[in-house]
């Protein structure tokens, strides 16, 4: 909360590097001689891993306790849903949360031989203190609240890039995407800088902007949902478009082979102000009549081919929006039920219901304007 009113281009926090958690600070500690002897060198972010489950096993002997004890216990991430849940995810969103499930196990079984060498400064079995569920706790906390920090390469890392610094304090601030900030770290200062580009007022909660993410995005990387998100939309797979094609075009297969071709069969969305413009673009691609088929390249660069075909165009744009709502929809009525049933724990099934009612309501909205458009049509 804000003590008093901020005025665009105000600081709103700035915080000292000796404040920043980076791969320096575990360079620095009892781990840093057990990183520069394993070979191959350990990446910056297993660095960071490594030491978030370090200093919290060692509770209050840590110097970092007061920010550990603030940390999530647990996160939201799609990595550390139940899979019956990942499965009531839209289409893109459950393959992507799948690729980072088996990326995070990946990640974790590569790393399960340098933790055996951290043996001799533990009393207990490393086993049992670098657990899958710890190191998917770090992974998280790392993913969900880094900021963005370049720093000068170590000799004992791996060649990724160096830019995750996690930032005490700073990171309790929460994302709006109605707000806008900049944040960088100023060299001239020496410290993490975060100044605001819009006002807030006095006793406010102080939000700052993670990006102009769209909700799937948001889920995936941070683990919540934002209602009323302008950047949100709904993505259409493009390999679902050909289904919607008639039987009897010959050229079905010619089309989809154009939009693959030219990237038409990717970021396509329905959004709050109806289909995208590559969507409907894409679909008047594949409404193109057999007369009309060598006018393809016109299509792409936003030309109107005939009325005919701007009418095919939205009625397809319609079915599919149609479609859309009815499986967003029966989801729905299938989340409800789990809550009830209580097989599944309600607060992840809260947050696919959040997901899919914002969907919903933009497939709604997408759906009034295709058919006012319709109307419209000659």
């Amino acid at each position: 909360m804000s003590k008093t009113a901020l005025q665009e281009g105000q600081m709103i926090i700035s915080l000292p590097e000796s404040c920043l958690l980076t791969t320096n600070t575990v360079i620095r500690s009892s781990l840093g001689p057990y990183m520069k002897k394993w070979k191959p060198p350990p990446s910056p972010l297993l660095a960071l891993c490594t030491f978030l489950i370090s200093e919290r096993h060692a509770g209050g002997q840590s110097l970092w306790k007061s920010y550990l004890d603030i940390l999530p216990k647990s996160y939201t991430c799609p990595v550390c849903l139940e899979p019956d849940v990942v499965d009531l995810l839209p289409q893109p969103l459950k393959a992507k949360a799948e690729e980072q499930r088996a990326d995070v196990q990946d990640f974790f079984a590569s790393s399960r031989a340098f933790f055996s060498t951290l043996q001799p400064l533990f009393v207990e079995p490393v086993d049992g203190i670098f657990s899958y569920s710890a190191f998917l706790w770090a992974w998280c906390t790392v993913n969900t609240r880094a900021v963005y920090l370049r720093s000068t390469r170590q000799e004992c890392l791996s060649a990724e890039p160096d830019t995750c610094a996690l930032a005490p304090y700073l990171d309790l601030l929460n994302h709006s995407p109605h707000v806008q900030v900049k944040a960088a770290f100023n060299e001239k200062t020496g410290c993490y800088e975060i100044r605001t580009a819009s006002r807030c007022r006095k006793h406010e909660q102080v939000f700052i902007c993670y990006g102009p993410y769209d909700n799937q995005r948001l889920l995936l990387e941070y683990g919540f949902v934002s209602v009323c998100n302008p950047h949100a939309c709904v993505p259409v797979p493009g390999e679902t478009l050909v289904k919607y094609l008639p039987a009897a075009d010959k050229q079905a297969h010619k089309k989809m082979s154009i939009l693959k071709d030219r990237g038409f069969t990717e970021n396509l969305t329905f959004g709050w102000d109806g289909p995208s413009w590559r969507l409907f673009t894409a679909l008047k691609l594949l409404c193109l009549e057999a007369e009309k088929f060598m006018s393809w390249k016109k299509v792409l660069l936003g030309e109107v081919i005939s009325d005919t075909n701007e009418k095919t165009s939205l009625g397809m744009a319609q079915r599919i929006c149609s479609d859309f709502i009815e499986e967003t929809q029966a989801v729905l009525r299938k989340v409800s039920d789990l809550k009830e049933g209580k097989t599944l724990p309600t607060h992840q099934l809260s947050l696919v219901e959040a997901l899919r009612m914002e969907e919903l309501r933009i497939l709604q909205a997408s759906a009034e304007i295709v058919s006012s458009s319709r109307a419209r049509c000659p």
